[in-house]
């Protein structure tokens, strides 16, 4: 879990967030509206792990039962964000129709796109780009895949997305249904991490993330687990 370090650089980097993005807006009553966030990694996907990307495949039944877990017996949600990748929508619109929630989809939420190592694993990898694949793993700022979408302009969309959310759905509780880059890119724009680092946050198949943040721009975490300190 996140130490007291990472909870004072969590705290100070959601101020600044939320100011740049209205999240800590006054409302009309002149009171400063908070909002929560989930985000929930889609579940375990056919083909086994790989350098998916947009490659659109579909969730295995533990995948789906992965996500259900994740939510079930937790609070109710007032409005669910989906990427547009089946691996995210087939539990999202199951969770809407259930719950009579609104549902909006969203591309800026879709994983990074892996260029030529689209759909490939990495065991396949090292034994065809080890060189490129090393540098992309201990530098991925730095060292694009092929043809793929470089980590800053990924990260662009990304926040673009997020800034758009704490604008839009002050004082509500959002779940977000996407994808472990998306979510290691919000986890590393909340807590202050670099990102440079962001391999460094756990983000499991169907793993579920709090961040709650206040009206005077304060965090909280949940279930946000930082490997390195």
């Amino acid at each position: 879990m996140l130490t007291g370090r990472s909870q004072r650089r969590a705290s100070r980097a959601a101020q600044g967030c939320a100011n740049a993005a209205g999240a800590g807006c006054a409302g009309a009553a002149g009171t400063r509206a908070s909002l929560h966030v989930g985000l929930l990694r889609h579940g375990e996907v056919e083909g086994g792990s790989r350098f998916r990307g947009h490659t659109d495949d579909a969730l295995t039944a533990i995948g789906l039962d992965q996500m259900h877990a994740a939510i079930n017996g937790k609070q109710r949600w007032d409005r669910v964000i989906s990427s547009p990748l089946v691996r995210c929508t087939t539990f999202a619109e199951e969770y809407a129709r259930r719950y009579s929630t609104p549902l909006s989809f969203d591309a800026r939420l879709m994983e990074m796109h892996f260029g030529a190592w689209e759909g490939r694993t990495a065991a396949e990898l090292m034994a065809t780009d080890a060189d490129a694949l090393t540098r992309f793993w201990n530098d991925p700022l730095h060292n694009t895949p092929p043809g793929g979408e470089p980590l800053a302009q990924f990260q662009a969309r990304v926040l673009d997305a997020w800034n758009h959310i704490v604008t839009e759905y002050l004082a509500q509780r959002v779940l977000i249904v996407t994808h472990s880059g998306v979510i290691r890119v919000l986890l590393c724009q909340v807590t202050g991490v670099s990102m440079a680092q962001l391999q460094e946050f756990s983000v499991g198949h169907g793993q579920l993330h709090g961040v709650h943040i206040g009206g005077d721009g304060s965090v909280r975490l949940d279930g946000v687990t930082y490997v390195m300190e």
